[in-house]
């Protein structure tokens, strides 16, 4: 059986989800090298389109580009006439219409419950083909019981197609930490307070800015990196930004070196389907004080210290809990090492090539 992997996600910045895909792909490639995968029965392919920004290291699984096309032109068009002879495997929420053999992984429903943080042409073409997926694939995978619910809710997908399936943080373990980074940004380890995170305004961001501002004169710096799309995502207001330090875009190196180096690791989002960067925290031995909202609590489990997201008082309240006490910040620290352990790259590549192989034999 052909499989073909829709490798859009190589023309992407890596985000959460373009993580998943990649992290994915070299896992399927491990596999089929260790003879854990019949090439006869699975031959995988990725299919690509030309505007490609990076590519995983792979020495079983071929990269095809295929087209001229770009976007979602590229996707709607191009890939499934390619695809055509076998099964497409959609990593990354998106997939073609057209397709009728195919699965797809769709890890949140974000522009039915924040349709403002979104533009109007990014969260309509997004309603219209994740309800197209959610009644044509095969099969449907998501990344918590969170988000299967909202695909049920607002997608109408049948609770019998969909699959459970967690995410990993090998990744991080596989970097070696960039300490250069303290000096590049002025930053004294274990003395910061860090968050990891797009600008989208449903990541919260304004919140975080509001409890420094209920914190008063106490000198605690915030620390933000990751990249903002303006083209997706409109303006915010951000009041308290003043006592903030963005730092951008990282490497993963120096990601790895400022998750080591905080005090803390704060995630006060108001929605994620999974919620990667907690799990990246734990892994790297930051405490986390998290968002008690959505599936922040299935994925970090006790290892957590929680908020309420809408309240910059009880955000406020949990970084002064932590700050003023070395013992919680230690505790947490140890809890979430242990909580971390028990997601893998390789189970989540594992669990869905099970998915795989249900769809090829229906």
């Amino acid at each position: 059986m052909n499989v073909y992997v829709n490798a859009r996600f190589l023309s992407q910045p890596i985000t959460g989800v373009q993580r998943y895909a990649v992290e994915l792909v070299k896992q399927w490639d491990r596999l089929l090298d260790e003879g854990e995968i019949d090439p006869g029965r699975c031959r995988f392919t990725l299919l690509a389109p030309p505007n490609i920004l990076h590519e995983p290291e792979l020495r079983r699984m071929k990269i095809e580009r295929v087209g001229r096309l770009k976007g979602h032109a590229w996707e709607q068009f191009v890939l499934p006439y390619r695809a055509r002879d076998g099964l497409l495997v959609n990593l990354c929420n998106t997939g073609p219409l057209a397709a009728r053999d195919q699965i797809a992984t769709i890890h949140d429903t974000a522009v039915y419950e924040h349709p403002a943080s979104f533009t109007f042409a990014f969260r309509n073409a997004y309603k219209i083909i994740q309800n197209g997926l959610g009644r044509r694939a095969r099969k449907i995978i998501t990344v918590s019981q969170f988000s299967k619910s909202q695909l049920m809710q607002h997608c109408r997908v049948k609770e019998h197609k969909i699959h459970v399936v967690s995410l990993g943080k090998e990744h991080m373990q596989e970097v070696q930490a960039d300490a250069g980074v303290y000096a590049r940004h002025g930053l004294k380890p274990k003395a910061y307070i860090l968050a990891v995170s797009s600008m989208n305004p449903y990541k919260n961001f304004a919140g975080i800015a509001r409890a420094i501002e209920l914190l008063g004169e106490r000198d605690y710096e915030i620390v933000i990196a990751g990249a903002r799309n303006a083209k997706v995502f409109g303006p915010m207001d951000m009041r308290g930004a003043e006592k903030i330090k963005w730092v951008g875009y990282v490497t993963d190196e120096e990601l790895k070196a400022l998750f080591e180096g905080a005090a803390c690791f704060v995630f006060p989002s108001y929605y994620e389907g999974f919620g990667l960067p907690p799990l990246e925290a734990m892994a790297c031995g930051a405490p986390i004080l998290v968002s008690a909202a959505a599936s922040m609590p299935e994925v970090c489990g006790d290892a957590g210290l929680y908020f309420d997201p809408h309240d910059p008082g009880d955000i406020a309240r949990t970084i002064e809990m932590a700050m003023g006490d070395a013992e919680l910040r230690q505790s947490l620290r140890e809890s979430g090492y242990r909580r971390a352990a028990a997601f893998s790259w390789d189970r989540c590549a594992r669990q869905t090539l099970d998915v795989i192989k249900e769809a090829v034999q229906r």
